[in-house]
């Protein structure tokens, strides 16, 4: 092809046949060449382009406007007219101007040609179905979103899309594949679970990947959805498919099996037997790769789901040894990438497995071609920037600054939520920083609502809750609780459900309820063999602790305090009159660790350096503490709050 390439699938730009980005000058050119690419073809007057650009009140020249852009983009899509050859891509046509290129000269016009109708599709094989899906790059005429002339071929587009995610589903299962539509479908119905056909093609997905329960969990899941939603029981065909495989119904065996193979097998165990002993390499290292894909991807619906999120990390962490022992980079990254769990707490549940997980993301991003593809490359820095939460040194927010970068621009709304998941985690690098990580979760619940990304949704409200806390409006941090509440239910997420107890629980504190440490112990409670080591260990000692410090009231161990107990010791030591020790307990204190807690930890040392007169201590935690004079200390947790800031400040420099 010696054309340059329009594209339009995620933000408009031009390309060279060698893929280096023209100059087209501004947004208005490249406005001009997408409405013209909209048209497909047909003539668009130029009082409707004026219309299109500038609405009921356009400039003064705006017509000589318009033709300024289109002879401009004739110099950048037609640099052979200088030689005075070739035909024009942009035609004068009457009043107007038409876009007349060919097919491939578009990557909008490229992906629909590669998809066909409906019919062509079943002929498809999974690698022409891919490849046509490798051509999105996000929303399409992602940089004009309000215009009212993308609309129509934007849904459209979408459409096509998600139809031919569904497409390359039943391709794979077709070629005996089912762990890897399993893997595709799992990301599709998650960010659309009105998609009865993505759900009808997961559960058969599983079920020949000999995983009847699963399967069937995951047709109660979409008839949930859909009754709660939106009030409707499911179609025939899921209700269908369940009849089928509570009875194991034989034409849902693979195809090529045969009675009495098992429903995941992809090939019978009579033809591997009388097969080559190259085919049967070849069929055993397919085996093994799908099976690494399809085991991130239960992974990470156990993780969203409410499952064991800190063993499921150390399962992870193995999958993606296995993989590395293959010796094939892109299989690790679609698994590190796969494991897009958010993750709202700033300690790592399993710091060994989180260690190793990162470890593993940095050797594949310098194995694969320059770092991989930008979308794959910015899922593996979010990985890294993730697994190194709560850890000092600067490479997670490194690696989380480039992921963003790269994440807004691509204009994939799904990763740019991710790469914001990396940033905020590294949010915690000192105190004071709770208005920045609102700013993170308001962008988040924004890119939720207008794309329709549930566990974003989910996300983003947990981050509000959180920091809206630490900036002392517990109003606004209850209605973000409330919502993600309601949110948690619909959606069958648990733990959105505890950290709403939680908060519940620290706001009956602030408000001075009776029961405030009846409220703690019910949270806790509910915490307890949830899966999140990282968030439960020492956590209600230290809660109980805070509270009585707050109130003034006896204090007394209470139990394990996990990784909060050298900040708690001295405390306990001046409640039992021990002096000496406790001045040497506050003198040996450490830096608090970056994470959730750190301001209520530099508060503990505050206090008891003012208790035993150390003033070394006492001088760290104002420096500490001075960035969050106006926060609450502790309340960026959502979880605990040992009040103003602002209050131990005084104390401290008084």
């Amino acid at each position: 092809m010696t054309a340059p390439v329009v594209r339009v699938l995620g933000p408009v730009e031009v390309r060279d046949p060698r893929g280096h980005r023209l100059d087209v000058k501004g947004p208005r050119h490249r406005e001009v060449l997408a409405r013209l690419v909209v048209a497909r073809g047909r003539v668009v007057p130029v009082p409707v382009l004026v219309e299109d650009l500038w609405g009921a009140h356009p400039p003064r020249r705006a017509v000589g406007a318009v033709r300024t852009f289109v002879s401009d983009l004739r110099a950048a899509l037609d640099p052979h007219l200088r030689s005075g050859g070739g035909a024009r891509s942009i035609v004068t046509e009457g009043t107007g101007y038409a876009f007349r290129a060919a097919t491939e000269s578009v990557d909008a016009w490229r992906f629909a040609a590669a998809v066909g109708t409906a019919d062509a599709r079943r002929g498809r094989s999974a690698e022409d179905l891919r490849c046509a899906l490798e051509l999105w790059r996000g929303t399409p005429y992602a940089d004009f979103p309000d215009a009212h002339w993308a609309r129509g071929d934007r849904a459209r587009l979408t459409e096509l899309r998600l139809a031919t995610v569904e497409q390359l589903a039943a391709a794979l299962l077709a070629a005996g594949r089912p762990a890897d539509a399993a893997a595709d479908l799992d990301a599709h119905v998650t960010e659309h679970p009105w998609r009865e056909e993505g759900w009808r093609l997961l559960a058969l997905a599983l079920y020949r990947c000999d995983r009847q329960g699963d399967a069937l969990a995951v047709l109660r899941r979409a008839a949930t959805l859909l009754a709660e939603e939106l009030g409707i029981d499911p179609g025939p065909a899921l209700g269908q498919l369940r009849t089928d495989i509570l009875r194991r119904a034989p034409h849902l065996d693979p195809p090529g099996a045969t009675p009495g193979d098992p429903p995941g097998a992809t090939l019978p165990a009579q033809r591997i037997r009388a097969g080559a002993a190259a085919e049967w390499e070849r069929s055993t290292t397919v085996s093994e790769r799908a099976t690494l894909v399809s085991t991130t991807a239960l992974l990470r619906s156990l993780a969203v789901h409410g499952g064991q999120p800190g063993s499921a990390i150390a399962q992870h962490a193995a999958t993606v040894a296995a993989a590395e022992d293959l010796g094939d980079p892109e299989l690790t990254a679609r698994i590190l990438a796969a494991y897009d769990v958010p993750s709202v707490w700033s300690r790592a549940d399993d710091p060994d497995a989180s260690a190793a997980v990162a470890a593993a993301a940095e050797r594949t991003l310098r194995l694969l071609p320059e770092g991989g593809r930008p979308p794959l490359r910015a899922r593996l820095l979010t990985r890294i920037a993730v697994e190194t939460r709560g850890l000092p040194g600067a490479r997670g927010r490194e690696a989380a600054a480039e992921a963003e970068a790269l994440a807004r621009g691509s204009a994939d709304p799904a990763l740019l939520v991710t790469a914001l998941s990396g940033t905020f985690l590294q949010t915690f690098s000192r105190a004071g920083l709770a208005a920045e990580r609102d700013a993170i979760g308001r962008e988040i619940v924004g890119i939720a609502d207008e794309h329709d990304l549930p566990t974003s949704a989910v996300l983003g409200r947990i981050i509000r809750m959180q920091a809206l806390s630490g900036l002392g409006d517990l109003d606004g941090a209850a209605g973000h609780a409330e919502a993600l509440a309601e949110l948690g239910e619909r959606l069958d997420r648990p733990l959105a459900g505890i950290f709403v107890a939680w908060f519940r629980a620290m706001r009956a504190v602030e408000d001075g309820a009776a029961d405030a440490e009846d409220r703690y112990r019910r949270a806790a409670d509910a915490l307890a063999g949830a899966g999140m080591p990282g968030v439960e260990t020492g956590l209600l000692a230290f809660a109980l602790t805070c509270l009585r410090l707050r109130r003034g009231a006896p204090l007394a161990p209470l139990g394990d305090l996990g990784p909060y107990e050298p900040w708690v010791r001295p405390h306990l030591l001046l409640a039992r009159r021990r002096h000496q020790e406790a001045e040497a307990a506050v003198g040996a204190l450490p830096d608090p660790p970056p994470g959730h807690l750190q301001e209520a930890l530099w508060w503990l040392a505050g206090r008891a350096a003012l208790a035993t007169g150390d003033a070394r201590v006492a001088a760290r935690a104002e420096a500490a503490l001075a960035p969050a004079a106006t926060e609450l200390a502790g309340a960026s947790s959502a979880m605990v709050s040992l009040g103003p800031v602002a209050d131990l400040l005084r104390a401290l420099r008084g």
